[in-house]
């Protein structure tokens, strides 16, 4: 089942900004593409795997908001999606298959409209519910992300580049605080 609600920082951003088209890249369970569609954006929502897709889709259809949920299943370290879009969110995107990640960032940030937004949200820190409990893990700030994926200031504008805290709940209902590394850039040309 997907969450009850978006993640916290899509609501922050998405809410200020006109609906158009979104794309969800790596849409999981996709209470991202669902939000999103109930707010009135025509969602495009891609994942690796066939199985989210396809629940994704059937949860579109019986939940009201299918005609504005594509859900496709793309392997995106092979294929991207076709099309522009006003809002692209990549939330959480790692894997442990292949994937480029700057390269996969920095061709959605070439598939924004000019006005258009892209935003990155990374961990920042371990959760206490966490599989990774090495304490020598690295996050990427987000600074670090925007080198990596190399964009033309004169093109793209850095809007929002911080680590703020929130109250995450895990998988067994316990909270704790933790860091989310945003990074929101807009196609300003």
């Amino acid at each position: 089942m997907p969450r009850s609600g978006p993640n916290a920082r899509l609501a922050e951003t998405a809410t200020g900004l006109p609906p158009g088209d979104a794309l969800d890249l790596g849409c999981g369970n996709g209470g991202d593409a669902l939000w999103l569609a109930r707010q009135g954006w025509h969602v495009t929502a891609v994942d690796i795997s066939a199985v989210a897709v396809e629940r994704l889709a059937g949860l579109a259809r019986s939940g009201g908001p299918g005609d504005r949920v594509v859900a496709v299943q793309h392997d995106l370290h092979d294929s991207f999606p076709e099309g522009e879009f006003d809002l692209i969110c990549a939330h959480y995107l790692h894997t442990p298959f292949d994937l480029d990640r700057p390269t996969v960032l920095r061709r959605a940030a070439h598939a924004l409209r000019a006005g258009g937004h892209l935003l990155v949200v990374d961990h920042g820190s371990t959760a206490p519910w966490s599989w990774n409990q090495d304490p020598d893990a690295h996050y990427p700030t987000p600074a670090e992300v925007a080198t990596g994926i190399d964009l033309d200031p004169a093109v793209w504008t850095v809007e929002r580049a911080e680590s703020p805290h929130r109250t995450a709940t895990g998988p067994d209902g316990r909270t704790a605080q933790v860091i989310d590394n945003v990074l929101l850039v807009c196609r300003t040309a």
